[in-house]
Parts: structure tokens; sequence; C-alpha cells
């Protein structure tokens, strides 16, 4: 299993907005081949630092995704935000291998 982690911080005050794209995301990756898991987690101190936590059966299968049509027609719409704020904000991508469960 590979995991992905994207961390991004928003004043805290637009955390909810960012929180309701994610409630209604067009779940596009949930139909990737290899794609197991989507979670959105909020810091429980820090309100406006949310994280995306995404599974997948392996490393191969979130590089396919990631260089897929879908992936870019998805990023560049987050581009495209109204909110340029928000559209600016840039995350920190972790990435691990799971070796034990």
């Amino acid at each position: 299993m590979y995991v992905v982690h994207s961390t991004f911080k928003v004043p805290p005050e637009k955390a909810e907005e960012v929180i309701s794209i994610y409630q209604n995301r067009s779940r596009k990756v949930d139909q990737a081949e290899g794609f197991l898991r989507f979670l959105l987690f909020q810091n429980d101190k820090k309100q406006g630092e949310l994280t995306v936590h995404m599974e997948w059966e392996s490393k191969e299968y979130y590089l396919k995704w990631v260089t897929s049509s879908e992936f870019k027609e998805i990023h560049d719409l987050e581009k495209k935000y109204p909110d340029q704020e928000l559209a600016a904000v840039i995350p920190t991508v972790e990435k691990y291998k799971v070796v034990a469960l």
C-alpha cells in the first residue's frame, strides 16, 4: 500500500469553505485504478491546517494517477478558483510506503 498526504494551511476563517469544496469534490480519483481511500483531516488545534489523505494499492498506481488527464483537469480547475488566496495555496506533499498493518 502507498499513502500520500497533502497538507496545506488556509486562513482559519476559510477552513469551512475548503472543507465544503472537498465534501463536494468530483470524485474522479475514486474511479482511478488502484485507488483505495480518500480522507480529509483537519488539525484539531490549528483549524486552518488541512490534510488530504489518499491510499493506493501501490506507488505505481499513484504515479499513473498523477500523470493522467483527469488529475491535470482537476488541478487546473483549482488554479482558476475565484478566491485567489485559496488558489495560491501550495501543499506540502509527503509519500509513504506502508510497511506494516
